[in-house]
């Protein structure tokens, strides 16, 4: 079975950074895709970012293009999320989720595709 933990989140000002991760334990890291989600409060979770199981391919929703960077350590089972220029629209839950059926090079936007989600962590950009 597998467990995803979330990490990193907080409260920071507009225009400040943070660095969230997510440690997969309990499966194959090599093979999923993973992919960042948020959700904020009275909307529903949406795509943000995604990294392919080689590695290799990056996929952003166009309100972080430029700011937010997916990377992904197979030593350490870990994504990460860096979030640059933080904006108060920012503000959610964030949640890592893996794909397990996902092509090498592919990342869905759908969170239907998802199979494991971690709890959670929340991020909070004051203006």
């Amino acid at each position: 079975q597998v467990h995803l933990v979330e990490s990193g989140g907080g409260l920071v000002q507009a225009g400040a950074s943070l660095r969230l991760s997510c440690a997969l334990s309990g499966g194959t890291f090599s093979r999923n895709a993973m992919g960042w989600f948020r959700q904020a409060p009275g909307k529903e979770r949406e795509f943000v970012a995604g990294i392919a199981w080689s590695g290799t391919s990056t996929y952003y929703a166009d309100s972080v293009k430029g700011r937010f960077t997916a990377s992904r350590d197979s030593a350490t089972k870990t994504v990460a999320l860096q979030m640059n220029n933080l904006k108060p629209e920012d503000t959610a839950v964030y949640y890592c989720g893996a794909d397990s059926g996902a092509a090498r090079e592919f990342v869905s936007r759908r969170r239907e595709e998802y199979d494991y989600w971690g709890q959670g962590t929340q991020v909070t950009v004051s203006s």
